[in-house]
């Protein structure tokens, strides 16, 4: 059972006299008593030592999540596989729509959200966000249809489900909308709060269409559905890492960090082992073992090395914030990055 401090203090105290106690019930005069004093204090401040700092390293930290995705199997691992606590590190999971985690981060409700491109965007409208790590160099949105619609005018007049308004599969479809020459209000948007989401609302017949990632988009073609057309090269947008508060790095660094090489650490593990992994993905989404593999692989070309933003995605992300509010020409998407905490960052 864990003490708190002061329990630990008043546990220590009752010790010292009983060791002193003990010295003097055996006679051992003066010089043996303090002696025996000395002994148990500095054997307390040892263990008052190693308490404080068991207690100091087993820090909370929480992480706000949509929904279930394959694109976060680095954090399912990290806490399944351990990788947080070795880190020192007490993770709690929080559900919760994209669009409210900048504003949880800003309250301290959660430590840290996971889509890198809700991070910049709220970073441009002057929240202190910075984005400390970006595992992902590309997307792997998907259009996912009803098997009656067989050409993209088809969707006219129908409803389409996306994450949420101004997230990543939003702005895919905005982008593919624009490709095929079909204006937005022509088409219904609801939103859903996350991909698992998008997936039932298409597979309850609520929606024509939505944007999907593996292994929801292999699981609906399953069940009937068709992919329509893949989204993934459609525009720049970042897509999953890390992103936190300037006050939680200037305050907990050291957890920030420790929260960082975690999810490095379990990155290398999904690296290495494939068969575990695919597993892992076909236990959690309920897909067949083909099925896992598909995402697995997916994922795998997903991942970069290095858990850097690559800039040509992020400025081209800003130009898509453009469309939507004004942002000055000279605007550095650079400047909401901080890659110091990442293993060897500088």
């Amino acid at each position: 059972m864990l003490m708190s401090k002061h329990s630990r203090v008043d546990w220590g105290l009752k010790s010292v006299l009983l060791t002193v106690s003990r010295g003097r019930g055996k006679g051992e005069g003066k010089n043996a008593s303090l002696n025996a004093l000395v002994k148990a204090l500095f054997a307390i401040v040892l263990f008052l030592a190693a308490s404080s700092s068991a207690a100091e390293t087993a820090q909370k930290v929480r992480i706000g999540f949509p929904s279930l995705a394959f694109s976060y199997m680095p954090y399912y691992i990290a806490q399944e596989k351990g990788f947080l606590k070795k880190h020192g590190l007490d993770s709690e999971y929080i559900q919760m729509r994209t669009s409210i985690q900048p504003q949880a981060v800003m309250a301290g409700n959660i430590d840290f959200l996971t889509s890198v491109s809700n991070g910049i965007s709220a970073g441009v409208a002057g929240l202190p966000l910075v984005v400390v790590m970006s595992f992902c160099d590309s997307s792997p949105w998907m259009l996912v249809t009803s098997k009656d619609i067989n050409k993209p005018q088809d969707l006219i007049g129908k409803t389409v489900a996306v994450s949420g308004i101004r997230t990543s599969p939003h702005y895919f479809l905005q982008a593919v909308l624009k490709k095929w020459e079909i204006a937005e209000k022509d088409v219904g948007i609801i939103t859903t709060g996350g991909t698992a989401d998008s997936f039932l609302a298409l597979t309850s017949n609520r929606v024509a269409g939505t944007v999907l990632t593996p292994p929801f988009d292999d699981k609906a073609v399953s069940l009937g559905y068709k992919k329509f057309l893949f989204l993934g090269d459609l525009a720049d947008i970042p897509y999953v890492g890390l992103v936190t508060s300037q006050a939680n790095i200037k305050n907990n660094r050291e957890t920030v960090r420790r929260t960082v090489a975690a999810v490095f650490d379990s990155i290398a593990w999904l690296r290495a082992n494939p068969d575990e992994s695919t597993k892992m993905i076909v236990d959690k989404f309920k897909v067949s073992r083909p099925e896992a593999e598909n995402t697995y692989a997916t994922l795998i070309k997903l991942l970069n090395k290095d858990g850097r933003l690559n800039a040509k995605v992020a400025r081209g992300y800003i130009d898509i914030l453009r469309q939507e509010r004004s942002i000055p020409a000279d605007f550095d998407p650079m400047k909401l990055v901080d890659f110091s905490l990442l293993p060897g960052g500088r």
